[in-house]
């Protein structure tokens, strides 16, 4: 007479692929008593109909390889540009700081923005961030906050930073002496980004496109606030 139990101990257990992985992975020898039948197995192949196991093995390893080759590449390019783009960085700090005043300050930013191809630079502050109403010698780089909001709301939104074109009163606003301006890359200062506006021009309608890389932007707009402190003084 069987025990309570006993049917469920002699009814084998159903096969599915948890139980075939754990047995596999508990005897790895089966593959080597079973080396013909491995050699002998097909595996369905989405173009050739079926391949063998050895095959479709080898194919996924060179898939693998082919991946980590291309991973390798990817990372060799960045980090080559990110060196590049340090070396800019590390070019453009060196050249502001060893300005004698602001204004040699501004125009060697304007004089590296040409060198890379664009019509120049501008820096366009906050007056409720800085000290640049008059009698400062400053009231030039004043940009009135209320007079910016509407584009920052239309063109950043969230964002710190904006490429692409400017419409004729946007361009009033934030480049009011600007000629052939075709497009811009437009970064908020500071880490907040409250305290102004950096700006760089082209001319060119398609050299500031949306998607570009904002990396040295965002470097370049924290960096400028500590040098304006040198003859600016903060709200």
């Amino acid at each position: 007479m069987k025990q309570i139990g006993e049917e469920q101990l002699d009814t084998p257990a159903v096969l599915d692929d948890s139980l075939v992985a754990d047995y596999l992975l508990q005897h790895p020898e089966f593959f080597i008593r079973n080396a013909r039948l491995v050699e002998q197995m097909q595996v369905p192949h989405p173009v050739r109909g079926a391949v063998s196991l050895v095959e479709w093995h080898m194919v996924r390893a060179r898939n693998y390889i082919n991946q980590m080759e291309d991973d390798m590449t990817l990372l060799m390019e960045q980090a080559s540009a990110n060196e590049s783009l340090f070396h800019r960085l590390l070019n453009l700090q060196n050249r502001l700081a060893a300005a004698d005043s602001l204004e040699e300050m501004l125009n060697r930013l304007h004089r590296w923005a040409r060198e890379l191809g664009l019509a120049g630079a501008t820096l366009r502050l906050f007056p409720d961030r800085w000290r640049i109403g008059a009698p400062s010698r400053f009231t030039h780089l004043a940009l009135s906050r209320q007079a910016f909001e509407p584009l920052r709301i239309q063109r950043l939104g969230q964002e710190n930073h904006y490429l692409g074109s400017l419409n004729g009163p946007e361009l009033l606003v934030v480049l009011p002496e600007a000629k052939a301006v075709g497009s811009v890359a437009l970064s908020l200062l500071g880490r907040e980004g409250d305290l102004g506006v950096m700006i760089f021009s082209s001319r060119d309608p398609h050299h500031y496109e949306k998607g570009q890389g904002t990396q040295l932007l965002q470097e370049i707009a924290q960096m400028l606030p500590g040098l304006l402190e040198r003859w600016i003084e903060r709200v």
